[in-house]
């Protein structure tokens, strides 16, 4: 009987992990850009109430709007970060959702940083730099937040909603770049996200 619980249970495992697989599998688009256009930014020049998320206060500080494909996704657990952004994608667009690109590109996630690694650069370094970024997204609510964590690498997302700066009543601030050219501590947005599907849905 102690031998067929443990062929159950080894059974179970080896379902689950497969089932995890195949509902986390990458999407393969072939050679060809998928994102073309760069992330869309207005900066808002009038003073504009915060937004009450839990113990914090968000302030917009440019509506945003972006299609692009996922280059990674990470999940974050702990930490106040991880209660307001609890995934990050890494994003990209132009010749960065291109897979004839990305194929000699090696990407990672860790610590809410984005890394990328060649042997050779498939294009100038600049157009990695400027054409990818690593996002810490907010949902504003919780279907937001379920589409998000559902994301596969490869997908082509569309979400918008704006840039934000963060502060809680203790005093800490977490600030989003507002620059797509920016690398290193400090280049990631944050984005409190408003509206977000994938592939072909609408908004």
């Amino acid at each position: 009987m102690r031998n067929l619980f443990k062929i159950i249970f080894l059974v179970f495992v080896v379902v689950w992990f497969g089932y995890e697989w195949w509902r986390n599998r990458p999407v393969v688009h072939g050679p060809g850009v998928v994102a073309p256009e760069a992330p869309e930014q207005v900066m808002i020049e009038e003073e504009v109430s915060p937004i009450v998320f839990g113990d914090y206060r968000l302030t917009p500080l440019a509506s945003f709007q972006v299609e692009a494909r996922v280059l990674s996704r990470e999940r974050y657990w702990f930490g106040r970060e991880a209660r307001l952004a609890p995934v990050d994608l890494a994003l990209g667009w132009g010749r960065m959702s291109d897979e004839s690109v990305l194929k000699s590109i090696d990407i990672s996630q860790s610590n809410r940083f984005y890394r990328w690694h060649v042997k050779q650069f498939p294009i100038p370094r600049r157009d990695i730099e400027s054409s990818s970024c690593n996002m810490h997204l907010i949902p504003a609510n919780g279907v937001i937040a379920r589409r998000i964590k559902r994301v596969r690498v490869g997908q082509v997302v569309r979400f918008k909603g704006s840039l934000v700066e963060i502060e809680s009543s203790n005093g800490w601030r977490w600030k989003s770049s507002l620059s797509r050219g920016d690398t290193g501590a400090g280049a990631c947005e944050i984005v409190y996200v408003t509206d977000f599907s994938e592939g072909e849905d609408d908004y």
